[in-house]
C-alpha cells in the first residue's frame, strides 16, 4: 500500500504533535492500517523508530499504558534552544586562540574565561542573559570544542612588548574584516622545526613497542616543512625542502599555490598572517622585493600583518604543527617517503593537507641595497604606529 505525499507529510506532522502513549498508539493504529509490512513502510517512508512501533503495537493489543518518565531524562543541550551557540562561541574564541607551544598535546588555549565569554555573547551576538545557560555550562561548550578557556604556564609568553595589546587588536580587526569579506583571502604562513630523517626518538610511543634512538646520531637527511594555512576554509598545503627556508623559498610556495586560489576564490585581496621571522619581516629586503613583485604580477592587494614578539603561536597555522607532531611523534621517521606520508594521512578538521618536496637549493643572504629598496619601499603603505607589523601593498602601486 503506497502512501501519498500529502497524506505522509499530515501522518509525520500529526506524529510529532503527540507525546508519549498517545503518540506510540496512533504510530500503531497508522502501521496496523498500512497492512502487511507496515512497520518497514513506516520506517522507511515516514522515519519512525520500529522499536517504538512495537512498543505501541504491544500497549495497543494488551491495553497496558507504559508511563513516560520525561522529567528522568533531564534538560535537553543548550544548543536545543540556542542552535547557533556553538558556532557563536567559535567565531568568538577563534581568532583569540594558540596552540600548545610544546607540541605536546593537540589542545588549544584561549586567554578567554567562560564568564567573559558569556559577556562577550551578549555584547556581540546579540543574546540575552536569561537565554543563555550559565557561566559552568558555557564553559563546558568552550571544552567540547577544543578550546580550553585556563591559564597554563607553559602558554605564557617570555616577554611582552608595549605594542603588543595594540598589535593584537589590530589584527584581530583584519582578520576578521577579511573573513567577512568575498573578494578577499586570508593565509596563515609558518615554518615548523627542522625534521631529522632518521631512527630517532620524537618523545611519542607507539603500539608496535618500535624504539627510538636515545641520541641523535648524524641524520640522513633535514627537511623543514613550510605550512600555508587556509583559516576560514581549514585546508593546509605543506611544502618540505631540505633548503634553508629562505624569503625566496617562501614565496615560490605562494606562487606555486596561487593559481589555484585564483581561480576557487578570485580575490582582490590577499591578507598573510606571519609571525615576523628573520626570513618575512617587514624590512627583510628580498621577502619585501619578492611580495611586492607578487602583488604587481598578479593585479592583487597584499596586507600582511604580523603577530607580535614572543605570541607566533597565535597564528592559526600552528595549530596545525601541534595535530601534526602528535600524528607522527609515535613514528620512526627514518625515510623521506615516511615523512611524506605521513603529513598526508593527517587531517585537520577532517581535511587532509596537500604535500609537496620542493627540490633544489636556496640561496641564503640575498639583499637589495638602500637604492633599490628605496624603489620598493615607496610602494608600501606601513600602519602608523605599528609600521614594523601591518604592511599595505596595493595591486596599482
Amino acid at each position: 500500500m503506497m502512501i501519498p505525499e500529502p497524506m505522509r507529510d499530515t501522518l509525520v506532522y500529526v506524529s510529532t504533535c503527540l507525546q508519549g502513549h498517545n503518540r506510540r498508539i496512533f504510530m500503531a493504529k497508522t502501521v496496523q492500517s498500512l497492512g502487511v509490512g507496515g512497520q518497514r513502510r513506516a520506517e522507511q517512508l515516514l522515519g519512525w523508530n520500529r522499536k517504538t512501533i512495537r512498543k505501541g503495537m504491544h500497549e495497543l493489543h494488551s491495553g497496558i499504558c507504559c508511563i513516560d518518565n520525561f522529567s528522568g531524562r533531564g534538560r535537553r543541550p543548550a544548543e536545543f534552544n540556542l542552535p547557533q551557540l556553538a558556532e557563536d562561541i567559535e567565531a568568538i574564541v577563534k581568532p583569540e586562540c594558540q596552540a600548545d607551544p610544546t607540541f605536546r598535546t593537540p589542545k588549544i588555549y584561549t586567554p578567554l574565561t567562560a564568564k567573559m565569554m558569556r559577556v562577550r555573547l551578549v555584547e556581540e551576538k546579540g543574546y540575552t542573559n536569561h537565554e543563555l545557560p550559565v557561566v559552568r555550562t558555557i564553559g563546558y561548550k568552550m571544552n567540547n570544542l577544543n578550546f580550553h578557556p585556563q591559564t597554563v604556564a607553559k602558554c605564557k609568553p617570555v616577554k611582552k612588548i608595549k605594542e603588543t595589546d595594540a598589535i593584537f587588536e589590530q589584527i584581530f580587526k583584519i582578520n576578521k574584516e577579511t573573513d567577512s569579506c568575498e573578494r578577499s583571502l586570508r593565509l596563515s604562513i609558518d615554518a615548523k622545526a627542522k625534521v631529522k630523517i632518521g631512527p630517532f626518538s620524537r618523545g611519542g610511543k607507539n603500539r608496535q613497542g618500535e624504539n627510538g634512538l636515545d641520541h641523535d646520531f648524524g641524520p640522513k637527511k633535514i627537511v623543514t616543512p613550510v605550512g600555508i594555512f587556509l583559516p576560514l576554509y581549514d585546508e593546509t598545503f605543506l611544502y618540505f625542502t631540505e633548503s634553508k627556508v629562505t624569503a625566496d623559498f617562501i614565496v615560490d610556495c605562494l606562487e606555486n599555490l596561487w593559481p589555484n586560489l585564483k581561480k576557487r576564490f578570485t580575490p582582490d585581496t590577499v591578507v598573510l598572517n606571519l609571525d615576523n621571522g628573520p626570513e618575512n619581516n617587514s624590512h627583510r629586503t628580498q621577502f619585501i622585493k619578492r611580495i611586492v613583485d607578487f602583488a604587481l604580477t598578479n593585479s592583487v592587494t597584499v596586507k600582511l600583518a604580523y603577530y607580535p614578539p614572543y605570541h607566533s603561536k597565535y597564528n592559526p597555522v600552528e595549530r596545525v604543527w601541534g595535530i601534526l607532531e602528535n600524528h607522527w611523534n609515535g613514528e620512526l621517521l627514518n625515510s623521506e617517503e615516511k615523512v611524506l606520508g605521513l603529513a598526508r594521512s593527517m587531517t585537520y578538521n577532517g581535511i587532509h593537507p596537500k604535500v609537496e618536496m620542493v627540490n633544489g637549493i636556496y640561496p641564503t643572504g640575498i639583499t637589495l641595497d638602500k637604492k633599490e629598496m628605496a624603489f620598493y619601499e615607496k610602494k608600501l603603505v606601513r600602519f602608523a604606529g605599528l609600521e614594523n607589523w601591518f604592511v599595505d601593498i596595493p595591486a596599482n602601486c
